[in-house]
């Protein structure tokens, strides 16, 4: 067993640490504010809930699998852009209260805490910590309502929050033998859907893939191939339109992607998922998935890379630095649907999180539903008894056009939806987005005059 004094040396010939240099160095290292009474330290002591709001945000674009981004490693591209909104806002990092950011894969280089490493990467202090959650598709949604939850009940007063994806590089996956002499290790690809499922699991609630239950959406409420190829054609449309009128400029980090020692980086600032040419008779000329389905590779989202970051405070800390919120975060909530109709969660959240704001769908200038799939999405809008040609249903487009890097979706659609109210004009805003394995998450937001 090592001695007390070996695990106190340091390498490289340092002497060893004793206590009061321990001490003198964690001083020196890590100093916090001191406040002469507990109001100082804590401005809300007395228990009352304050506001939560976005006061900036920023994604890089979103790249096609093995596209321009493929390079980059997860922890890199979410540095990135972190950098580059800490970097063009008044507040100081060490203002900076975490990092919660999502992400779904995390079976390769975004294992481990991809929140707290690329914040490091990104230059914020290491006294700012660093937290990753996982609610698969609806990660980047759900770091923002973790976010904002710590500031309404002032455990926090300023944070960053997002996600990021890179299924170009989610690795593939070889199991550990079962036993001695066991040659029978599963391979499988990490880039999308459950890996080494529970048998009990899929007895019990089915092994449906994510097609196979945006097609279950369409049997069990009959919504057709047509309306699904529709919606997905209005979905480039409007992306077109967006990307036309510069909407979509303001929101991009451009990430510099090294080429090689003796050529220039590559500058990605456009999404490379968009497809423009994906007009209603194209959409029709495709095979679907599954015999009798109707989800096919244009109707449905697509496999990509992409991060986002949101800044969430209180407005004392924006009065403090000068910043103007843009947006309040009024309400979040999630629900559980049945797995096999996971593409139904949203109904349910949207529902729940509209009642603990005090509002009604009506109210909502804009209702954005993350498009996994075209018919998922419908179904979603049936059972909410919303026309599928409603023009506050994501008006910019959506996944189907601008990609679904899974863990960095949910904040994307909350910058998106932001940069909407203010050129609109509108006040409030339901964000939803499905979860596998049968979940919804929503937020519901409201614009700052």
């Amino acid at each position: 067993m090592a001695s007390r004094a070996q695990f106190q040396q340091l390498p490289g010939g340092h002497p060893p640490i004793t206590k009061r240099a321990s001490h003198e160095r964690a001083q020196r290292e890590f100093r916090m504010p001191v406040s002469s009474s507990k109001s100082a330290a804590n401005p809300h002591a007395n228990g009352a809930l304050v506001d939560a709001y976005i006061y900036d945000g920023g994604r890089s674009a979103f790249g096609r699998h093995a596209g321009a981004l493929a390079p980059v490693r997860p922890d890199d591209l979410l540095a990135a852009v972190i950098k580059t909104v800490v970097e063009r806002n008044q507040f100081p990092p060490p203002a900076y209260e975490d990092i919660i950011m999502g992400t779904t894969n995390q079976a390769g280089e975004d294992s481990r805490n991809v929140g707290r490493f690329a914040g490091l990467r990104a230059g914020m202090p290491i006294e700012v910590a660093g937290l990753t959650v996982n609610r698969l598709c609806g990660s980047g949604l759900a770091a923002v309502l973790d976010a904002a939850r710590a500031v309404k009940t002032s455990e926090g007063e300023l944070f960053l929050a997002g996600g990021v994806e890179s299924m170009s590089r989610a690795p593939l996956i070889l199991s550990k033998a079962h036993s001695a002499f066991d040659r029978g290790q599963e391979l499988a690809d990490s880039t999308l859907g459950a890996r080494f499922m529970n048998p009990a699991f899929s007895a019990a609630h089915g092994d449906d893939t994510m097609p196979q239950t945006a097609d279950n959406i369409a049997s069990d409420l009959k919504i057709s191939r047509e309306a699904a190829d529709k919606f997905a054609a209005a979905s480039q449309s409007k992306y077109a339109a967006a990307k036309a009128d510069g909407f979509f400029k303001d929101e991009i980090v451009p990430v510099a992607v090294p080429q090689g020692r003796k050529l220039p980086p590559l500058v990605v600032s456009e999404d490379e998922h968009p497809r423009p040419e994906s007009t209603l008779a194209a959409l029709a000329g495709l095979k679907p998935l599954f015999a009798g389905g109707v989800v096919t590779a244009g109707n449905a989202s697509g496999i990509n890379d992409g991060a986002a970051a949101l800044i969430i405070g209180s407005r004392a800390i924006g009065a403090q630095y000068g910043m103007r919120p843009r947006v309040r975060i009024i309400a979040g909530a999630v629900a559980g649907v049945a797995p096999r109709v996971m593409g139904l969660g949203p109904v349910f959240a949207i529902r729940k999180a509209l009642h603990r704001a005090g509002l009604k769908l009506s109210d909502m200038d804009i209702i954005e539903i993350n498009e996994a799939f075209a018919v998922q999405v419908l179904g979603c809008l049936q059972m909410l008894e919303v026309d599928f040609s409603d023009s506050r249903v994501n008006p910019n487009g959506g996944a189907i056009a601008i990609g679904h890097p899974l863990g960095a979706s949910g904040a994307r659609i909350a910058l998106t939806t932001m940069r909407q109210l203010e050129r609109s004009g509108g006040r409030y805003a339901a964000i939803s987005l499905c979860i596998g394995i049968g979940q919804g998450v929503a937020a519901i937001i409201e614009r700052m005059d």
